[in-house]
C-alpha cells in the first residue's frame, strides 16, 4: 500500500482549463472524462442520476458533476470556476471548468492562470465564434503552452470531416495572429463519448489521438523555465532549540531554474552573494531541485534575508525597477482608477503601487488596440504602467510565468481587482 501511495504522490500533475461559448458542452465533456475514466464515486453517480431524473432528462446529465451552484443547475450553465481532481495510472489532473458567458471572462482568467493546457470547445454547428476568439486570446495572453481544440457535438453534424477541417483551418489562421505555438484538434461528442476517452467508430477519417490520450502524454516538463534561477523566499526558519542553535533556512517554492548545492547565488534586493550549502525538505537533502518543488535553502554565509526577498543565479539576474509595464485583466465591477493606489502582490513580495498610465485597451472581439479610451472596466484587458513604492525584481511574463505575473488588490476592500502580465 505504501508503494502505491508513494507512486501516486510522485505522479506528474497536469493542470488544464476548459473554455468555450455557452452551451458548447464544457461541463458535459468534463463529466464524460470523469465517467469514462472511472473517476466518479458510486454515490456521486447516483446523485446525478437522481438529479437528471428530477429535471426530466432522458439520459444521465454528466454536466451536473461540475455545475455545483443551484443557479448553474437550474439554468444549465457554468457561472463560477469549478475545480475537479482525478487521476489515471499515468497522471494526476486538476481541471478548471470556466464559464462561457462574456460577463464571466474574469473567471476564465482565474482558472487559466496556472494551466499547462487549455481545452477550447467549439460547437461543430456554429464554428469559431467571438467567444472562441476571446478565449484563444486570453490563452495566448496567459502563455498557456498547449491548446487542444475539441470540435464538440460532431453527432449533430453527422460526424462530417469537412465541418471539422473547416473549423480547423479557421482556428489555425487565428492562432497564427496570436502567436500560439502548440495547437491540437480532436473531433468529439462529449454527450456520447466519441474520441473523449475511447476512439470513435464514427470518425474513421480521424487518425489522431483521443482527448484523454493527449492529456496523459502531452509533454509539459519543459513548460517551466529551467534556465533562470529564481527562488522567492516565503519563510525564514529559525528553530528555537538546542539541537539547531545556529540553523537558518529559507523556505519557498522554486519559480524557475535548477539549483544545486555549491551554486553561487545573489540575494535581492541587498545584492549580497553567497553559495548554496544545502537543499532540504522534510524527506531529507536533495542534490538538485527544480520547479515547482517546495524546498528549503541554507547558505554558506549569514545574510539578512526575509520574506519577499529573492535568491537568484549569480549570472542571470532578473530585471529590477519601480516602473513596470504590464497587460492587465481587470476583474472588478469598480473600474480602474488612473492614478489610483493599489496593493500589489508579486511572488512572495507585498507592496503598494500607483497606476500611472493606460497605453491602450484591447477590443477583445477584433483584437484591435484602442488608444483613445483610457477607461478599464470589468473583464477588459489593457496595457498599463505602474509605479511601485519599492523596486520589484521580475522577468517578462513571456519567459517566466511566475516572476512575470502579479495581482492588484483594492486597499479598501482587499478584493483582487486585476491580474497582470509583465511585458
Amino acid at each position: 500500500m505504501s508503494d502505491l501511495i508513494e507512486g501516486y504522490l510522485n505522479m506528474q500533475l497536469l493542470r488544464f482549463t476548459t473554455a468555450g461559448s455557452v452551451d458548447d458542452g464544457k461541463s458535459t465533456l468534463i463529466g464524460r472524462l470523469l465517467y469514462d475514466s472511472k473517476a466518479i464515486f458510486e454515490d456521486q453517480l447516483e446523485a446525478i442520476e437522481r438529479a437528471s431524473e428530477r429535471s426530466g432528462a432522458e439520459e444521465v446529465n454528466l454536466a451536473l458533476l461540475t455545475d455545483g451552484l443551484r443557479a448553474e443547475r437550474e439554468q444549465g450553465i457554468t457561472i463560477d470556476v469549478a475545480y475537479r481532481y482525478f487521476a489515471t495510472p499515468k497522471r494526476k489532473f486538476i481541471i478548471a471548468d470556466t464559464p462561457g458567458h462574456v460577463q464571466y471572462t474574469r473567471n476564465m482568467v482565474t482558472g487559466a492562470s496556472t494551466a499547462n493546457v487549455a481545452v477550447i470547445l467549439v460547437d461543430a454547428r456554429h464554428g469559431v465564434l467571438e467567444q472562441t476568439i476571446r478565449h484563444a486570446y486570453i490563452a495566448s495572453l496567459l502563455r498557456i503552452p498547449h491548446l487542444i481544440v475539441c470540435v464538440n457535438k460532431m453527432d449533430l453534424v453527422g460526424f462530417s470531416e469537412k465541418v471539422f477541417e473547416d473549423i480547423k483551418t479557421k482556428f489555425n489562421s487565428l492562432a497564427g495572429k496570436l502567436d500560439i505555438q502548440d495547437v491540437r484538434f480532436v473531433p468529439i461528442s462529449a454527450k456520447y463519448g466519441d474520441n473523449v476517452v475511447d476512439r470513435s467508430e464514427q470518425t474513421p477519417w480521424y487518425e489522431g489521438p483521443t482527448l484523454m490520450y493527449l492529456l496523459e502524454t502531452i509533454h509539459i516538463s519543459s513548460d517551466y523555465n529551467h534556465t533562470l534561477q529564481r527562488f522567492p523566499v516565503q519563510y525564514v526558519i529559525r528553530p528555537q532549540s538546542d539541537k539547531y542553535v545556529d540553523f537558518r533556512g529559507y523556505a519557498g517554492r522554486i519559480a524557475s531554474g535548477i539549483f544545486k548545492p555549491g551554486d553561487p547565488v545573489t540575494v535581492l534586493p541587498s545584492g549580497l552573494t553567497s553559495h548554496i550549502r544545502s537543499i532540504e525538505t522534510m524527506n531529507g537533502k536533495f542534490d538538485v531541485a527544480f520547479p515547482p518543488q517546495s524546498v528549503l535553502f541554507t547558505l554558506e554565509d549569514d545574510i539578512d534575508i526575509s520574506r519577499g526577498d529573492m535568491i537568484v543565479g549569480e549570472n542571470n539576474k532578473p530585471r529590477t525597477g519601480d516602473e513596470v509595464e504590464l497587460m492587465l485583466c481587470w476583474l472588478n465591477e469598480t473600474p480602474l482608477k488612473l492614478g489610483g493606489k493599489y496593493y500589489l502582490k508579486h511572488t512572495t513580495n507585498d507592496l503598494r503601487c500607483m497606476v500611472t498610465d493606460v497605453d491602450y485597451k484591447i477590443d477583445i472581439n477584433t483584437l484591435n488596440k484602442l488608444h483613445d479610451d483610457k477607461s478599464v472596466s470589468l473583464n477588459e484587458i489593457a496595457r498599463v504602467k505602474i509605479k511601485t513604492t519599492k523596486p520589484l525584481f521580475f522577468d517578462s511574463y513571456r519567459i517566466n510565468r511566475t516572476t512575470g505575473s502579479l495581482i492588484l488588490i483594492d486597499e479598501a476592500t482587499n478584493n483582487t481587482v486585476g491580474a497582470g502580465m509583465i511585458i
